[in-house]
């Protein structure tokens, strides 16, 4: 078990996950991920959500190693989905006498995942439940991102379980950059919900915090402003850094090596933060992350079967899909016989919130030639004037 240290009192019992591929079945995870999973030593003991199923023996064990013969009164069911609700069901059948706490949402879903016959507490916004020298208090967080949502502050300790809120890719027992996996985690599982986490983050403001412990990722017990202003900017769709991303979709090499021409020039021309992807290759969710985080982007594509080459049109839909919006946007079309890319591209982007499309496009017939390089160098230009 991960020596997570939070107090005499409260307890990890999470587990890593090394085994996982594909977080889920869709977002890769190189340095796995986490289930965390707490416990409140009290006159009434609580446990705080459960793991992954597949992860459910080694959960077990880690509970067992900080209760002994001791015997929980409480689970608090946070989040619904799977990845923590998975063991719910065979800890009741150590613990049959477990009493549930969820929202009303909370126990119209559970049926969907498990039957049970357990006594279950209801609570509403606000309510509290004490466990004798602790005292939770439950505010709802409909669809971030499930719509079952609740997050616990824990009064005493001013302890705040935000569910999958604060959550990032990554196992514990590798220390890495908060911040790169935990925006791509934001953007790619919570970022279609931007108002009901500004909606949370107002609740929060109100409360004192010392620490944050999510169910994916690290306890977060310093710099807890650091964090919370990364969740406003990203949930509010505020372009993180002023910079660049050029994505492209390229099938024989020209379209990539007017792209890669692209974030050269924008170099030169002074933008300090240029990122690249090949969206045939690259990780989409990576893609999808940079775009979010960048206030300007390059999309160059080829033209394919009357439309986009299908690894743009992908990008694109994860984006439209994730509510991209407030961004400016410029286009590379290349088309051997019938450009249709750039149509096509500009009709998702014109079913998205405020992106400004510049009129100034790159428009290549099948390789990069002299006036090809000359109007990419006079794009950026543009681009980094803005």
């Amino acid at each position: 078990m991960n020596k997570v240290e939070i107090s005499e009192a409260v307890k990890y019992v999470g587990v890593d996950d090394h085994e996982i591929d594909l977080f889920e079945s869709q977002y890769e995870v190189p340095n796995g991920v986490s289930y965390n999973s707490y416990v409140i030593l009290d006159d009434k003991i609580t446990i705080m959500d459960t793991v992954d199923a597949h992860k459910t023996e080694e959960w077990l064990s880690n509970l067992k190693e900080v209760l002994g013969e001791k015997v929980p009164t409480y689970l608090v069911i946070s989040h619904l989905e799977p990845d923590h609700s998975g063991s719910i069901k065979a800890l009741l059948n150590v613990y049959p006498k477990l009493t549930l706490i969820g929202n009303a949402k909370t126990f119209q879903m559970l049926p969907n995942f498990l039957e049970s016959s357990q006594e279950q507490v209801t609570v509403k916004e606000g309510e509290c439940v004490s466990l004798g020298a602790h005292t939770l208090q439950f505010f709802m967080a409909p669809m971030v991102h499930w719509p079952e949502v609740m997050v616990t502050y824990e009064q005493s300790e001013q302890l705040l379980f935000t569910a999958d809120g604060f959550g990032k890719f990554g196992t514990l027992d590798i220390e890495e950059d908060w911040a790169c996996e935990a925006r791509r985690y934001y953007f790619n599982i919570v970022g279609k919900y931007g108002m009901p986490v500004q909606t949370l983050l107002k609740k929060a403001a109100g409360l004192t915090i010392q620490k944050i412990l999510p169910l994916h990722g690290p306890v977060l017990d310093e710099n807890l402003s650091y964090y919370i202003e990364k969740y406003n900017t990203w949930s509010s769709y505020a372009p993180e850094d002023h910079g660049v991303l050029v994505a492209y979709a390229s099938i024989h090499g020209n379209t990539a090596e007017a792209a890669k021409l692209m974030a050269k020039e924008l170099k030169e021309a002074g933008v300090k933060k240029v990122a690249i992807t090949d969206l045939s290759r690259d990780d989409q969710a990576e893609a999808v992350e940079d775009a979010f985080r960048y206030d300007r982007m390059v999309l160059a594509a080829a033209s394919y079967d009357g439309g986009v080459f299908p690894p743009m049109e992908e990008f694109l839909m994860h984006l439209r899909a994730k509510t991209y919006q407030n961004r400016t946007v410029a286009i590379i079309e290349n088309g051997s016989w019938a450009p249709t890319a750039s149509r096509v591209m500009k009709e998702y982007l014109g079913a998205m919130k405020n992106i400004t499309v510049l009129e100034t496009e790159v428009k290549m017939i099948s390789t990069v030639k002299p006036e090809t390089k000359e109007a990419i160098k006079e794009l950026a230009k543009e681009l980094a004037a803005l």
